[in-house]
């Protein structure tokens, strides 16, 4: 139904066979008349040479009686032999010429003598109304004769007439060709892209409520079997996109769910009865963490969607990462306390960064390092280059990772177990590791996480060369 639809609302120029048949007239209509062209040109050579050969034959008759005949009377047996040899019809023609006058034979005599003086080969021209082409040959005097020269032409209408009716048998048969061309072409193409209709037919089958059916790939021709491939990875993706969108609306609605609840729950309990002035206070101070609880959902939820759309970092500074991470492990210098924990930074390189996304990446997985860490042990910041990329590294000692949720504790609101942490009351809403992410692919990078023989181990990378980051603005560099 929708291909049929497309296919009745189309303009028919716009239409794929058409324009190939259009292409296949063009093409044929400068190949036949390059073939017409051609063949009149061969044509117009061999109705020349016909012609030659007939004046060079009738011319030959009268040289041999003129340069080998010696009766007395040559003046009389030449006239009598033009007029033998003269058609009825005057098709062909003779004309003699000589000092003597007993040699001159032939009207217009003076005009063909003017016109084929000084020419060897041979000469149009108009006699008695028709147009002759004649050749000129001058034999030298003998015993029995003077000088003379001799005029042999022959009317080139039969010729004339022949090369225009194969002119026109040529372009009719031009026209015909180009226009059964078109005609084939046409077929040909929409024979040959009857695939793409048939591809039409099962793309517009594919809807909301069978998301999972594919082009079979196998039916396609070679030619369109890449795009079926494509295609079917397109939908592949919007598949995981959905399936995405889907599971993240669900996880933002229990998030969201979660403090509103608290709120609506405390405000109802508040309000059954009268409250004193201090009660109200801790109820309002509880509702005011709910808030921003709230406020910082919907603030991460914000960052994460600018960096999906491709935002890229762009205020950056070429700062030593180890100075960065020591400024943020400074920051959390209490909560390290608390744990009973100290951070270990190996290795510096220096990298372009806007440091304030770095330093909120940095704070997000050092709070998720404390978090699962064993108390009194060591948390190690490894910074090393890999290739184009500078790899932050964290490591704790303690609570080590399930092998089954390391591909997905960068997505939005996945939560490992939390039975063992140092920081229960700051659980956080799932989104940390997911900013991680969302700050390294502002900067060129990428995010890894992998188990180790006594713990885990989360980082991410950022890009050495600033070209990779695209147009960026230099802040001045801070220690």
């Amino acid at each position: 139904m929708c291909w049929k639809t497309a296919v009745r609302l189309a303009d028919f120029k716009s239409s794929i066979a058409v324009r190939l048949s259009l292409l296949f007239a063009v093409v044929a209509l400068l190949v036949f008349v390059l073939i017409a062209l051609l063949l009149n040109v061969v044509m117009q050579k061999e109705l020349q040479r016909h012609q030659f050969e007939q004046i060079q034959s009738r011319a030959e008759d009268m040289r041999y009686m003129l340069l080998h005949v010696r009766p007395p009377d040559i003046a009389q047996r030449a006239r009598e032999r033009i007029d033998a040899l003269t058609p009825s019809d005057g098709r062909a023609r003779y004309w003699l010429w000589s000092e003597d006058p007993a040699f001159r034979i032939g009207t217009d005599l003076s005009m063909v003598l003017e016109q084929t003086r000084g020419h060897t080969g041979m000469v149009e021209l108009e006699s008695e109304g028709r147009h002759m082409r004649v050749l000129s040959l001058v034999l030298p005097a003998n015993a029995v004769r003077p000088a003379v020269t001799l005029v042999v032409g022959i009317d080139v209408q039969p010729f004339t007439k022949t090369a225009n009716g194969f002119r026109l048998a040529l372009w009719v048969i031009t026209a015909m060709g180009v226009l059964l061309v078109s005609a084939l072409g046409y077929w040909v193409a929409r024979v040959g892209l009857a695939p793409v209709a048939r591809l039409s037919q099962d793309v517009c089958s594919i809807g909301p409520d069978n998301r999972a059916q594919r082009l079979q790939l196998p039916t396609l021709p070679l030619e369109l079997a890449q795009l079926g491939a494509s295609f079917n990875a397109a939908l592949d993706r919007l598949e995981q996109a959905y399936h995405q969108l889907a599971s993240f609306n669900d996880d933002v609605a229990h998030e969201l769910r979660t403090p509103l609840g608290n709120l609506i729950g405390q405000t109802q309990v508040a309000l059954t009865r009268e409250r004193d002035v201090v009660h109200l206070q801790e109820i309002l101070q509880s509702n005011l963490e709910e808030l921003e609880r709230l406020r910082l959902i919907v603030a991460d939820m914000l960052f994460l969607a600018r960096a999906d759309q491709g935002e890229r970092a762009h205020r950056l500074s070429v700062v030593s990462i180890a100075q960065e991470v020591q400024k943020t492990v400074e920051f959390m210098e209490l909560l390290l306390d608390d744990a009973g924990l100290t951070v270990q930074i190996v290795g510096d390189q220096t990298a372009a960064l806007e440091t304030a996304l770095f330093r909120r990446a940095l704070t997000n997985l050092l709070q998720n390092a404390i978090q699962y860490a064993r108390s009194g042990s060591v948390i190690v910041t490894q910074i090393s280059q890999a290739g184009a990329q500078v790899q932050i590294t964290i490591s704790n000692q303690g609570v080590q990772i399930a092998q089954q949720h390391i591909p997905r504790i960068f997505d939005r609101f996945f939560r490992a177990d939390v039975s063992r942490t140092n920081l229960p009351e700051q659980a956080g809403h799932g989104l940390g590791l997911a900013i991680v992410k969302a700050v390294a692919s502002m900067h060129g990078g990428t995010v890894f996480a992998y188990a180790t023989p006594d713990g885990t181990a989360v980082g991410f990378s950022v890009a050495c060369d600033l070209t990779e980051l695209g147009s960026v603005v230099l802040a001045p560099g801070r220690g």
